[in-house]
């Protein structure tokens, strides 16, 4: 940050989910003067003029401040989390990554939804980012439009905490979609397949959801390819692997984290279904896509976890045998579910060592699927459906 002296004219802010979540320690350090999170970036003219000597802004107000005896701020805050902040109405300023030649990249995230509700026990995300809120489809469906047309862009990926639990609740989407009771026969959306549940509360009612906005996306353009992340598994009905089977345009890649293979751990993780579900789930999606890629997540080491919980994990890992993993060893977070009742208590070397056994799982079967290919004498180089 440099002496003082120098600082007259600089404000170092921070801004996210894990500015609020880390604010008072940057504070502490020295390290920010302005920590905003996630939904108050609105507020960041206000929030950087409190912190600005009047000597050093221009503009109007400078003499006001001068004789009314402005003191600028030491530090400047907003961490208030919003129940209905979208930035629907920002578009965000894209630019190529440098070494691209000044081309237009090919594929865009487009923010489609914020929060999440799923409260599992281990994570600190609904903390940091509030409740899911959904922006409206047809703000979506204008940006995706803008992205191909004028921008040249093929691909699309639909950005949310838990992308899958999409929900557009605004008045059009309530008046063009009518909750089940009201809409007769043929509505037939369901928003969770058996075996899964949500702990924070049931999805339902009015206006559109996840299925409705890929169909909406996909038929911008049949050349603009459309993927998604991060999912929920409790959140993949049969409209959407149905959509995904119909539609040459939705990339036939699947993330669906599963975190552990024992369903006792998944008890404790709150997580909303168990191996039996999750495996049928994946029978599902296998059946209704066949060349699908399935991707996953998985959590060594948490809470509790025993040799045999953890034996369940690599034996799920042995029957799907993803294309795709993230693995990490379990470090506990603040204000969570597992902070305020769990104990962390499997010892750090044996978190690595089961760690290392789920990597070495995963390695060993997807150097086998990838090796189920023909050679051939071209060398092609780019993304594949699968997200390869």
């Amino acid at each position: 940050k440099g002496s003082a002296k120098d600082r007259r004219r600089r404000v170092v802010g921070v801004l996210g989910c894990m500015a609020e979540r880390l604010k008072e320690d940057m504070f502490k350090m020295g390290t920010a003067d302005l920590v905003a999170g996630p939904d108050a970036y609105r507020d960041l003219p206000r929030l950087v003029s409190s912190l600005i000597p009047a000597e050093c802004e221009g503009g109007d107000d400078d003499d006001e401040r001068r004789g009314g005896g402005y003191e600028p701020l030491e530090r400047a805050v907003n961490v208030q989390l919003s129940l209905d902040e979208t930035y629907a109405d920002v578009r965000p300023v894209r630019s190529s990554p440098s070494g691209n030649n000044g081309e237009t990249d090919v594929s865009a995230f487009v923010s489609v939804m914020r929060g999440c509700n799923n409260m599992c026990s281990y994570c600190v995300v609904p903390f940091t980012r509030g409740r899911e809120r959904s922006r409206d489809l047809a703000s979506i469906v204008e940006e995706c439009k803008h992205l191909h047309e004028e921008g040249n862009v093929k691909e699309i990926v639909l950005l949310g905490q838990n992308v899958n639990s999409y929900h557009d609740r605004s008045e059009g989407a309530v008046s063009a979609r009518p909750a089940p009771q009201d809409a007769g026969k043929g509505y037939g959306y369901v928003t969770s397949n058996d075996g899964f549940s949500n702990l924070y509360r049931l999805r339902g009612g009015a206006g559109y959801y996840f299925a409705d906005l890929v169909e909406a996306v996909s038929d911008v353009s049949p050349e603009l390819r459309v993927r998604f992340t991060s999912p929920h598994p409790k959140d993949y009905p049969p409209a959407l692997l149905e959509l995904m089977s119909e539609r040459p345009n939705v990339c036939n890649h699947l993330h669906m984290p599963a975190q552990s293979g024992s369903s006792a751990v998944l008890e404790r993780m709150r997580r909303g279904y168990d191996r039996d579900a999750y495996l049928r789930l994946i029978d599902d999606v296998r059946g209704a896509v066949p060349d699908v890629a399935v991707s996953s997540d998985f959590i060594s080491g948490f809470c509790g976890e025993t040799e045999e919980e953890h034996a369940d994990t690599i034996s799920l890992m042995e029957r799907v045998r993803y294309d795709q993993a993230y693995m990490f060893a379990y470090s506990m977070r603040g204000r969570t579910h597992a902070h305020r009742t769990m104990a962390d208590d499997v010892p750090e070397e044996v978190k690595g060592r089961r760690l290392r056994e789920v990597i070495e799982t995963f390695r060993t079967h997807v150097k086998a699927r990838n090796e189920e290919t023909e050679d051939g004498a071209r060398t092609y180089r780019g993304r594949t459906d699968q997200n390869k």
